[in-house]
């Protein structure tokens, strides 16, 4: 099953204080950790397998985001490989004060299908996982 062009939210988090730099906003670190686990979330979606990041080819920060904003990472599957597939990433900030949606940062990223020695695999082979690993 592979989803194509379908955008769905793949993680909301809010932003607490421990995630802020001296200026109150959200380190950039911190957005790329979940961009990165939001990319994992999708992969997944085209098959159960271990998937792994292979590249971060673009991240736009636009704008900041500060502590209390809900952040959603709203992602979208727009290319497959064989053992591969290329996603977008759209990072949207609710602000706190306001409750207006602001698009903050996009991305696009690979993820690789691998086996159990981290060498890739089509992804549309066998699930890679046993069920006593989940």
């Amino acid at each position: 099953m592979i989803r194509t062009m379908e955008k769905t939210t793949a993680l909301s988090v809010i932003m607490m204080p421990r995630d802020a730099n001296v200026l109150g906003t959200i380190f950039g670190g911190i957005i790329l950790s979940y961009i990165d686990q939001a990319g994992f979330v999708e992969a997944r979606r085209n098959g159960i397998h271990r998937w792994v990041t292979a590249s971060m080819d673009k991240v736009d920060f636009e704008k900041p985001v500060y502590v209390g904003d809900v952040v959603r990472f709203i992602t979208k599957t727009a290319k497959t490989g064989r053992t591969s597939v290329g996603i977008e990433v759209v990072v949207e900030a609710e602000r706190f004060n306001s409750g207006n949606r602001v698009v903050v940062t996009t991305a696009t990223l690979t993820m690789v299908s691998v086996d159990e020695h981290g060498k890739s695999i089509p992804f549309d082979s066998p699930s890679t996982f046993q069920q006593d690993e989940i």
